[in-house]
């Protein structure tokens, strides 16, 4: 049983402060997987998940993942999380999803990009479409302060509707927190951002501790057989920069 975290508004901006921090090792974690080129054509996937592992370990001293490590390209990309597609070589002119969830000093990040291998306008679409899609989403979240997570999802299906895509997941996130945390079951779809979730979002869980959030978006084009993935934490950003 954890004792550094107790009840009351300091524990909860500990809680925030700790989780804005993990992600932003994710953040630097990511930038640096796409500064050391470990995403090329020619290696399989899974070459590339222990790349980033090993490379998370060296900066961070990261040693387990709250959830599996995903490394998708080309059609394995349509695969929701769940699936489990064979290991498949990177291509020349490929498109590749990352999804982490690597636990820093026991607090949990989930973080989701896509890159595009060469010069493909269409994957270069989806790839830009993503973040569009994501912060559409959010600023819906933020405008909308009873949303529950069965609306949340329908407006972003919608959003990707919009893009010209289909969203491509059972559901477009879910809760996260302290490791190990106990909320995120699949037999309570109160910890989703999903169709079948009727509650608010902006609640306290069980335990009496502010629920937050990630979102996630999937967009797929099945026709093409490409997609891509975006996500991160919904309730808790960081301010955005100032314009130059």
């Amino acid at each position: 049983m954890r004792t550094d975290i107790t009840d009351g508004p300091i524990a909860e901006d500990r809680r925030a402060a700790e989780l804005v921090a993990a992600e932003e090792k994710a953040v630097a974690l990511f930038d640096e997987v796409a500064a050391r080129g470990l995403i090329e054509s020619g290696v399989v996937e899974s070459v590339v998940s222990d790349r980033v592992r090993d490379l998370a370990a060296d900066l961070f001293g990261v040693s387990r993942h709250w959830h599996k490590r995903i490394v998708r390209s080309g059609p394995n990309t349509l695969h929701p999380f769940t699936a489990n597609p064979p290991d498949r070589a990177i291509g020349d002119d490929d498109i590749v999803f990352l999804d982490f969830g690597p636990i820093f000093a026991e607090w949990e990040a989930d973080f989701g990009r896509t890159y595009v291998l060469g010069g493909d306008p269409v994957k270069a679409r989806l790839r830009d479409d993503l973040e569009t899609v994501w912060r559409a989403g959010a600023d819906h979240f933020d405008t909308h302060p009873d949303i529950t997570g069965a609306e949340l999802y329908a407006h972003v299906c919608s959003l990707a509707e919009q893009a010209g895509w289909e969203f491509g997941g059972a559901h477009s996130g879910h809760l996260v927190g302290e490791f190990p945390h106990e909320l995120i079951d699949g037999e309570r779809i109160e910890s989703y951002i999903a169709p079948q979730n009727p509650h608010p979002m902006r609640r306290t869980d069980k335990g009496g501790k502010v629920c937050h959030w990630i979102l996630e978006v999937h967009l797929v084009d099945r026709e093409r057989e490409i997609g891509g993935f975006y996500e991160q934490l919904l309730d808790l950003r960081r301010a955005s920069p100032p314009a130059a």
